[in-house]
């Protein structure tokens, strides 16, 4: 049965932390659910490429300093704290192509990216905290949906990190294979050079046929709006 959580009070987004810490954590193990990994995603907007999910458990005696949500960060500091991370937590990443989004729709495939992560740790965690409203399908384990996750929940936020610097690293790549795209500078968003270098070019392999403009009939098929 799917997990949902539900709409938040407009009162919940004044009362964000700072910064994220480690209450879920603590108290899933009090619990008696430990350890506890973070998943999260990075890539459900652009127009090309992957979405790239990370499930992260950390070592609560070595947590690098500084994690955030990795929007509020800059990218020199998520490259400093992507390798902190892989340094002392267990990390496990996983993606699902532009043609697995195609088939299934962004928010699923988003979601099974997130379960095969968590299925690769190398250590099993006993209990999952997923960034969003939804916990992913099929889990090893039981999970809750944290809304604004990455910014309540050190392991969603070090997961958030890990998942956008791969992809940003991953389109890096792409932009030396498809040079006419500039993916190494927008990462497959749907920015103005983007869309005219599709107009001129048409679409390549890493475009997603599904988002808009791209699909012939000019509607996507997300099943709701991105979050």
């Amino acid at each position: 049965m799917k997990s949902r959580t539900p709409p938040d009070s407009p009162s919940f987004f004044a009362d964000l932390p700072a910064s994220p810490d480690f209450e879920f954590e603590r108290l899933a193990a009090k619990r008696g659910f430990f350890p506890v990994a973070g998943t999260d995603e990075a890539g459900r907007g652009p127009l090309a490429g992957p979405v790239v999910a990370a499930a992260v458990i950390l070592d609560e005696a070595d947590i690098p300093e500084g994690l955030n949500d990795s929007k509020k960060l800059t990218a020199a500091h998520r490259g400093r704290l992507f390798d902190a991370i892989l340094a002392t937590a267990t990390v496990s990443i996983a993606s699902s192509s532009p043609r697995h989004i195609d088939a299934r729709d962004i928010r699923k495939a988003s979601l099974d990216a997130m379960r095969r992560a968590v299925a690769g740790l190398a250590l099993p965690p006993l209990h999952v905290l997923a960034d969003g409203r939804d916990v992913p399908d099929g889990l090893i384990c039981s999970g809750r949906a944290v809304v604004k996750g990455d910014s309540r929940s050190l392991s969603i936020a070090a997961a958030s990190i890990v998942a956008k610097v791969t992809r940003d690293r991953m389109m890096a790549r792409a932009g030396l294979v498809y040079p006419a795209y500039g993916f190494d500078s927008h990462a497959g968003y749907g920015t103005d050079r983007h869309r005219a270098a599709i107009a001129v070019h048409g679409p390549c392999i890493l475009h997603r046929m599904s988002f808009r403009p791209l699909r012939s009939d000019g509607e996507d098929i997300l099943d709701e709006p991105l979050s």
